[in-house]
């Protein structure tokens, strides 16, 4: 008989995620290959998932629920198992702002991580994680989630005009990230601002940051350095943090001069020209 390994389901989300899903399958009586064909994927997934050597996905944990009806306990599950596979520093942060009732962030380098595309993730995330890529990629896609629950947050995004030019990944990527940016535009909860260049000098020089208002706690405010995380609840700073980000807003393009920038940007810098290859340099 093969070595079966024994997790501790205390030991992290991964390891109770693969304890449940084993005890879920043993109980149904189906073997690892006869779960993986009946979720379209191969044995050899369910066991990694099951032993914690691999992170499952949402769309892995739906059907996984599906097939062993299950009443929805993995797709519970996997966002704690995906968050856990942030940065330790982060993984706070992404709790808080998963139940946040209204974000209100600055981006001065990047578009904000809820509204990037995955290859745009990817792109920026495997600068430092070429080890654990397609785990951090389904993780911050995982944190977008939020955006599509019944009573999602309002998320008001200020993006330097910069990060409309620093190109990451490439032409396409960009392209496809622009064009995503450009979609929202209409959402009712969603809303997105400019900061030109002509801004000049502005409230945002010290860097990104990100305000979270709750329904029942206290606001925080977010900021971070290259390894690590800063928040607060401070009154004296969310007072001056929320009077600078209303000053950006105002500084900022409105939203529909703003939808006719980006526009503008995507097809200068990186539109497809007649027989031209849309990864060629800018």
């Amino acid at each position: 008989m093969p070595n079966i390994r024994r997790l501790d389901p205390t030991a992290s989300p991964l390891d109770y995620f693969g304890s449940e899903l084993r005890r879920y399958r043993e109980s149904a009586g189906l073997s690892q290959k006869e779960l993986g064909d009946c979720i379209f994927c191969t044995g050899s997934l369910v066991g990694q998932i099951e032993t914690a050597h691999k992170v499952p996905t949402r769309e892995f944990a739906e059907r996984a629920d599906a097939a062993l009806m299950t009443d929805g306990c993995f797709s519970r599950l996997v966002g704690l198992v995906l968050r856990s596979q942030l940065p330790t520093w982060f993984q706070q942060f992404a709790e808080l702002e998963a139940r946040a009732s209204y974000i209100s962030t600055y981006q001065c380098q990047l578009v904000y991580g809820l509204l990037q595309t995955e290859a745009y993730a990817r792109a920026v995330l495997g600068i430092d994680q070429t080890d654990k890529l397609d785990d951090m990629v389904a993780a911050r896609m995982e944190r977008q989630h939020a955006l599509g629950r019944d009573r999602p947050p309002v998320l008001w995004t200020v993006l330097d005009e910069a990060a409309l030019y620093r190109q990451i990944g490439g032409r396409e990527v960009m392209r496809d990230q622009l064009d995503h940016l450009l979609g929202l535009f209409g959402q009712p909860w969603t809303h997105l601002q400019i900061l030109p260049f002509l801004a000049g000098q502005h409230a945002g020089m010290m860097g990104s940051f990100t305000l979270l208002r709750f329904d029942d706690d206290p606001e925080i405010h977010y900021s971070e350095s290259y390894d690590q995380g800063h928040m607060t609840a401070n009154p004296d700073v969310i007072r001056e943090r929320s009077v600078g980000y209303a000053r950006l807003q105002a500084d900022a393009l409105s939203e529909r001069e703003s939808a006719a920038l980006i526009a503008r940007v995507m097809e200068e810098r990186y539109g497809e020209q007649p027989g031209s290859d849309a990864r060629a340099m800018a």
